[in-house]
């Protein structure tokens, strides 16, 4: 506690209640709580741009390679197509006919031999041999498909037996001069080529690829499920996306498992389509840890905070009770339990501009004991310390406001200040005390009080020693007139400058 130079009243500093220490500790809590939870969800987000990211480019490496190996094949079918028809290709030997029509993409591994079938689906030129075996295909879909449209183009067919071997087929027309249907040249691609495709990638677990047609049939999986292969999902809205839309991504159930999971697919206008998949708990594996990690801690540290808050929460109670106390102590006299000088001092500064701002008047009550020096040298400074105690006792009584304050102003002198009490009000309540001191007091001590009032509305050209000097002029002149009474006088305005220049 320090006092201020200009007004004399201590100012008092600025203490951290357990209060106002909680809940800072709290809201610090829940700010980094706040934060926390925002980096988690960032880093939520990151991993699933991340995820998406790798599929997309695992869908569109992995559809590269089918694009450019069909595209390879398709060209070897589109060559063989168009030298069937070359007026001389019947006239020359079939090894010579072999070397003009095949090349060397038939004989590639899991790619199946190249074979010409006449316009009605009998087997005529096989790239694996010069003398075919008999064979009519003119019951299969891929030949009645270019049978029946010359815009058919390359044809890739469901997965099936072809050769000895599950392959799709993939297949031309062949259509004459005059646009008649000539026959069709078809040739395979084992499914054992898409698996040692998959077989080179190192797929983390979760993830998950699917090879569509243009119908929505399913080519081929990894990892491979055999009773997948051939099931129609056109109707399913994510595939049905993924075959119209060139690129995107969706989320839900897995078609074939169920399994809540991320799907992207690129779509580069060929005849199969790449979709790329990795259930969520995959994608968030690696989250999942990082949050309980950071989760634990986070829990730790608001757990030890939260401790130290309460531990330091004890202390400045304990600590502010003691202040309060020591606070008390500082501002009572010990002997009548009234306020000091000190506390009175501070106490009638704070009320003088209270009044001055509210406009309303201030009054104040000197007392002093009569006699008192007499009758502490006859009886004693203990029987003298029981008068003060029985004098403070009956200003207790009668002083009971909220915002009254009563104090020991010194030796056998009191103060009594009255906020929001007019003259006549504030000599009612001097009267009061007097009555009952004098009643207190009786015949065995004697003991009578004199009582000085004063009441003034504060001006801006006062200060409160104004309302205090006419009390005490007042109190003298209750001594000078006999002592044991009450005597109010008016408090003097200050005059104007012009009355004191002239």
């Amino acid at each position: 506690m320090r006092w201020t130079r200009r007004t004399g009243r201590a100012k008092l500093p600025w203490r951290l209640s357990a209060r106002t220490l909680v809940t800072c500790s709290i809201s610090t809590i829940i700010g980094f709580s706040a934060i926390c939870a925002s980096v988690m969800i960032d880093l939520r987000r990151g991993e699933e741009v991340r995820a998406r990211q790798a599929l997309e480019n695992l869908a569109a490496g992995i559809g590269a390679d089918i694009s450019r190996n069909i595209e390879l094949y398709d060209l070897s079918l589109r060559a063989v197509a168009g030298n069937m028809l070359l007026p001389e290709i019947n006239e020359v030997s079939k090894p010579i006919r072999h070397l003009i029509l095949f090349d060397r993409a038939s004989t590639a591994k899991n790619f199946g031999a190249i074979q010409v079938f006449d316009a009605k689906g009998r087997l005529a030129i096989d790239s694996a041999t010069l003398d075919p075996l008999p064979d009519d295909r003119s019951d299969t879909a891929f030949f009645q498909v270019h049978r029946d449209r010359a815009d058919a183009g390359l044809y890739v067919s469901r997965p099936a037996e072809h050769q000895g071997r599950t392959a799709i087929v993939l297949s031309r027309r062949i259509s004459a001069p005059d646009g008649r249907f000539a026959g069709v040249v078809a040739g395979s691609i084992r499914l054992s080529y898409f698996r040692d495709l998959f077989g080179q990638l190192s797929l983390a677990p979760g993830i998950g690829i699917t090879v569509f047609g243009r119908d929505g049939t399913i080519i081929v999986t990894a990892p491979f499920d055999q009773a997948a292969i051939g099931r129609n999902l056109a109707r399913v809205p994510d595939v049905t996306r993924a075959l119209s839309e060139p690129s995107g991504w969706s989320s839900s159930s897995g078609a074939l498992d169920d399994v809540p999971r991320l799907l992207v697919w690129r779509n580069a206008g060929g005849p199969l389509v790449v979709v790329a998949s990795r259930s969520w708990d995959g994608v968030y594996a690696v989250w999942r840890n990082e949050a309980a990690q950071i989760g634990a801690l986070m829990l730790a540290l608001i757990v030890f905070v939260l401790a130290a808050t309460q531990v330091a929460a004890r202390e400045i109670q304990l600590r502010a009770k003691v202040e309060s106390r020591l606070e008390r102590l500082a501002t009572t006299d010990p002997l009548t339990g009234l306020k000091n000088r000190r506390k009175f001092d501070e106490t009638i500064e704070i009320e003088w501009r209270r009044a001055q701002r509210a406009q309303v008047p201030l009054a104040l009550l000197m007392i002093d004991a009569d006699h008192f020096k007499c009758y502490n040298d006859t009886h004693g400074h203990q029987a003298g310390d029981q008068v003060l105690v029985g004098i403070a006792v009956c200003i207790s009584d009668s002083v009971r406001r909220a915002g009254d304050c009563a104090a020991r102003y010194g030796g056998e002198e009191f103060a009594v200040l009255l906020p929001a009490t007019a003259q006549a009000d504030a000599l009612h309540v001097a009267e009061t005390i007097r009555n009952k001191v004098a009643l207190w007091a009786g015949e065995a001590t004697n003991t009578s009080i004199s009582v000085g009032v004063a009441s003034v509305t504060p001006s801006r050209e006062t200060d409160w020693t104004t309302l205090m000097n006419a009390a005490d002029k007042a109190l003298y002149m209750a001594k000078a007139a006999g002592r044991n009474r009450c005597i109010t006088v008016p408090v003097p305005r200050p005059q104007p400058a012009a009355a004191l220049a002239a």
